[in-house]
């Protein structure tokens, strides 16, 4: 018989897929500091509809990374916390002296594709681990993120 934790989850199951959330939260933290930074320093034509528009996706990043950091303590795990373990495991690289609007929407547009493909393996991890509550809040993120996605490539055709 398996161990299960506290919400009745495969206990090595669950340690496997909150390795791989503490991985996402990684990735957000950087693409968070990363808009947070191209919020701060764009410049030029664009300026206005840039700097508000990099305004709502590091509140959106920011929230997310609240949600998968209250998953994993609700899996049994600790979130990682030290920037500098951050920077170590995330799949995204931070972004400096970017003020160029068109270069700070590609970076944006790359990290989301790291993000949206590490949430569809997490989704499916979820999925053999019977964790609907990690699933769901993959799913939701999924669904978010290819539209911002489909809008700034638009901005960038």
């Amino acid at each position: 018989m398996s161990q299960v934790n506290a919400i009745g989850l495969n206990s090595a199951k669950s340690e496997d897929i909150v390795a791989s959330l503490n991985t996402l939260l990684s990735c957000y933290q950087i693409q968070y500091m990363n808009a947070r930074g191209f919020h701060w320093n764009i410049k030029g034509r664009n300026f206005f509809e840039l700097h508000i528009k990099f305004e709502e996706i590091y509140n959106l990043l920011l929230e997310k990374v609240d949600e998968i950091a209250e998953r994993i303590l609700t899996l049994d795990g600790a979130p990682v916390h030290a920037f500098s373990h951050y920077l170590e495991i995330s799949k995204i690289k931070e972004a400096q002296n970017i003020s160029d609007g068109i270069t700070a929407v590609e970076n944006l547009l790359a990290g989301y594709s790291t993000l949206i493909q590490m949430q569809r393996d997490i989704l499916i991890q979820a999925g053999n681990a019977n964790d609907e509550g990690t699933a769901a809040l993959m799913s939701d993120y999924i669904k978010e993120q290819e539209k911002l996605v489909w809008m700034l490539k638009s901005y960038l055709d």
